[in-house]
């Protein structure tokens, strides 16, 4: 029989957790009531939302609320509760077996009454055991979170960096990460955009925008989609088209004449197929200046497109076609040399304020192929396409998903940060990147049992050359040229499985086993008027198992305890720039971690307060590290090695707070320590000490154990926030933002110079709404205090330097959407 109030199923009286009888495309589980009819209770929760909704329309917030529900917002991208926002809707794993039913009936109704559209949301998640950080894009929005570096203010544990200030990015997640500079090797903290894995990271470039949500998971992970990963993974969800018609656009005009406009248009085509159409473009802003010449540097020249056409043939099947494409044309962040390791000439000392250096070489520019009085720059292009296919049999539900990615890039630095040619280098990358990934999932046994298996495979292609100008360094004095073509393929095959027991204990398991081949063919060093050495190939390959096993308890309906125990591992590579001798292609091994993890999250009152957190041990073997080997006659090189033993330790933890009606406070604190339990390698600091006091090389050899291992010891970033009702449905949000990131070392036992210093950055934004809650201006100030503070660091040839980080900007936004 059928209910006349909400058209499903008569429930009647009995105990414990049901499934609602039909299929529907996610088995919703109820708990089964106490009264002889299960839509008694939900008559009454009705009733308490039409009550609700009046008091929203007296205080002027049902606007709010009615654009939270737009399809554009995070948590109605991801209606299932699982998998972090990794799956289509539909689609379930078997990372658990999700909130007992009784907690997910309260938590399915309640309704956020104080809540902003970004406050307490991704409710489901609560009830998952992982540390994952869940991000919408509105929050991303307020905090001017426009590219992958912009992550770490708004996650705990978390820097990203820019290397040698390029859109090149490295990882660090809770303090698993290297220095890849070549970024021809998997990092350690994958990139996901839509489902689809970005094995090197600067494929992202120019992608964040017009997202629907964002996600960074510490790892090891990888049991239930794409590829294992030590350190973890970021997730980035696009929006997707809509089944009624929709647009919007925004522009940001801000500090240094910096502009961003970013403009969609979604809705259908035909029945059953939809579309969205997004771009975006960035101008201006840059901020450094030679106080020598007057010179600029650092705009923004960028535009990217994204489309996505959605197909839903039947009520169980979506077919969906996406593609985008970035041209960007960027000047770059210079460094600023705070240090000089060879050589007498002094340095400029700038202070890390907005004067660099930079130089130009007009027979290197001609070299490579540019114009005269090339800037340090991009000249990037990226272009992909990629299918999602996803069909519910009934008893299981089949995705998969198809992409291949490419990058052509051209990209100038100068590494020495001063006006010599000392360090000048430019390099080419001509890469291409296929992935198929294909899973099925299912439920049982009342949505007690869960699971999913699934294979993923994935192809890259990649063609480097690497031209270095050291015509103002006296020992080489040359101009030279590394080129390099790699080839790489793996394939992996995983499964999971949770069963929740009674009492709301749930148990899971998984497994992935994965085969890498790589190779590395064709190096040549050149050096131009001088030798040309050709290297033979290398060649690695592993055939490793990662997996976990873990337990959660759900022991009262708004918190829960978890813990679990994950092995994962990361293929080996290659050490590929700069090549002098033929030991310097060795290839560097595979990377295994053991991470044990404590974890719970709680809303101990419901809408007013959240606290989640997570204690972690990583046990590391073979951890990849950027360590340094001497080439005789020539110098210390930087080089991905492998430190035999290695671990790390640590907390994270999340607060959001309601503690009166108006004020919003969010709050992420990481800490973690680590050091190295054996490694052995060059001391850096002292052969180049040796070399200073006698003119000639000489490797002075160490074991670092027991060093640290130079990640920030302390990460803080949050935000509160007021919301000021004007009247007649009017509201204003203001209020401040802050990020403390502690000190790091840029080389393995770094002190001094080798490390760069902590800093505090404040900021504030205020928003005006209309009731309308169609359009929205904002002022915002960044780095509000005008600190000066280095965002990463490096050693070149002849220097250390920092990257410096922005100043100080002032701007305004003014977005619109229907």
């Amino acid at each position: 029989m059928r209910c006349t109030l909400c058209g499903g199923p008569q429930v009647h009286k009995s105990k414990g957790y049901g499934v609602i009888s039909g299929r529907s495309r996610n088995r919703q589980r109820v708990a089964m009531g106490q009264g002889p009819h299960q839509c008694r209770r939900v008559a009454a929760q009705r009733a308490r939302r039409v009550l609700r909704c009046a008091g929203l329309m007296a205080l002027g917030l049902w606007p709010i609320m009615a654009q939270a529900a737009q399809p554009d917002v995070a948590e109605h991208q991801h209606p299932h509760p699982h998998a972090h926002g990794r799956h289509n809707a539909g689609a379930h794993t078997a990372h658990h077996a999700g909130p007992p039913a009784a907690v997910e009936a309260r938590s399915s109704t309640s309704v956020q009454v104080n809540a902003h559209r970004y406050d307490y949301m991704f409710q489901p998640a609560q009830h998952e055991p992982d540390a994952t950080t869940h991000l919408t894009a509105e929050l991303l929005r307020n905090r001017d979170i426009t590219t992958l570096r912009g992550l770490e203010h708004v996650a705990p544990n978390l820097t990203m960096q820019s290397i040698n200030g390029t859109a090149s990015t490295n990882f660090y997640l809770r303090g698993s990460g290297f220095n890849d500079f070549t970024q021809n090797n998997m990092p350690t903290v994958l990139t996901y955009v839509d489902d689809v894995a970005y094995p090197y990271a600067a494929m992202t470039d120019g992608m964040m925008f017009d997202l629907a949500s964002a996600s960074v998971t510490p790892g090891p992970v990888g049991t239930e989609h794409g590829q294992s990963t030590t350190g973890g993974e970021v997730h980035l969800r696009t929006a997707d088209p809509t089944d009624t018609w929709h647009f919007g656009a925004s522009q940001d005009i801000a500090s240094y004449a910096r502009s961003r406009s970013e403009a969609y248009v979604s809705g259908p085509l035909a029945k059953g197929l939809d579309f969205r159409l997004a771009g975006q473009t960035r101008q201006g802003g840059g901020w450094q200046r030679d106080p020598e010449n007057g010179d600029h540097l650092g705009d923004a020249d960028l535009w990217a497109l994204r489309g996505k056409l959605r197909w839903r043939p039947d009520d169980k099947t979506t077919i969906q076609l996406g593609g985008h494409f970035v041209q960007d044309n960027s000047e770059v962040v210079t460094p600023q040399a705070v240090h000089r390791i060879i050589g007498s000439t002094p340095l400029p000392d700038y202070g890390m304020g907005t004067d660099a250096q930079w130089s130009s070489n007009s027979t290197f520019d001609k070299l490579i192929g540019r114009r005269d009085g090339l800037k340090p720059s991009e000249h990037n292009q990226y272009w992909g396409a990629d299918v999602h296919i996803v069909h519910d049999f009934g008893p299981v539900t089949f995705t998969s998903v198809s992409a291949f990615e490419t990058e052509r890039r051209g990209e100038y630095t100068d590494q020495d940060g001063t006006a010599r040619q000392e360090a000048d280098t430019y390099r080419t990358i001509d890469g291409n990147v296929f992935t198929q990934e294909a899973r099925l999932n299912g439920s049982a046994l009342g949505g007690r049992l869960n699971w999913v298996v699934g294979g993923y495979y994935q192809r890259s292609q990649m063609n480097q050359r690497f031209f270095f100008n050291y015509t103002d360094y006296a020992a080489r004095g040359y101009m030279m040229s590394t080129s390099f073509g790699q080839n790489q393929q793996s394939v992996s095959e995983f499964g999971h499985v949770s069963y929740r027991l009674p009492h709301n204990v749930t148990i899971w398991a998984g497994l992935l086993h994965e085969l890498d081949d790589r190779s590395i063919t064709g190096l040549t060093s050149q050096i131009f008027g001088g030798a040309t050495h050709n290297f033979h190939a290398e060649s690695t390959a592993s055939n490793q198992f990662a997996g976990q096993v873990g337990v959660s308890w759900q022991f009262v309906p708004n918190a829960m305890l978890y813990y679990k125990m994950s092995k994962g591992f990361k293929p080996g590579g290659f050490t590929a720039n700069n090549t002098q001798v033929q030991a310097q292609l060795d290839p560097f091994h595979p990377e295994t971690v053991l991470t044990y993890e404590l974890g719970f999250k709680s809303d101990p009152i419901p809408n007013r307060l959240r606290i989640n957190g997570a204690a972690f041990y990583n046990d590391y073997h073979n951890q990849q590290v950027v360590g340094t080997v001497l080439i005789p006659d020539y110098g210390p090189l930087s080089e991905i090695t492998n430190a035999p033993k290695s671990e790390s330790w640590g907390f994270e933890a999340t607060l959001e707070a309601n503690p009166i009606s108006r004020l919003h406070i969010m709050q992420n604190i990481g800490w973690q320590r680590g050091d190295f339990q054996n490694f052995p390698n060059v001391d850096r600091t002292a052969t180049n000490a040796y070399y200073a006091k006698h003119g000639t090389w000489n490797a002075i050899e160490r074991n670092f154990a027991g060093v640290d291992n130079g990640s920030p010891k302390l990460t803080l970033n949050g935000e509160a926030m007021w919301r000021q009702p004007l009247g007649k449905g009017y509201r204003l949000d203001f209020g401040p933002d802050w990020q403390y990131r502690g000190s790091q070392a840029i080389v393995v036992g770094g002190t001094g110079y080798q490390r760069l210093p902590s800093y505090f950055l404040l900021g504030a934004h205020v928003t005006f709404r209309p009731p309308s809650g169609k359009w929205e201006a904002t002022l915002y100030a960044r780095n509000i205090l005008d600190k000066r503070y280095a965002e990463s660091g490096g050693m070149a040839t002849t220097t250390y330097f920092y990257v410096p980080g922005e100043p100080r900007f002032i701007g305004g936004r003014v977005s619109c959407g229907f």
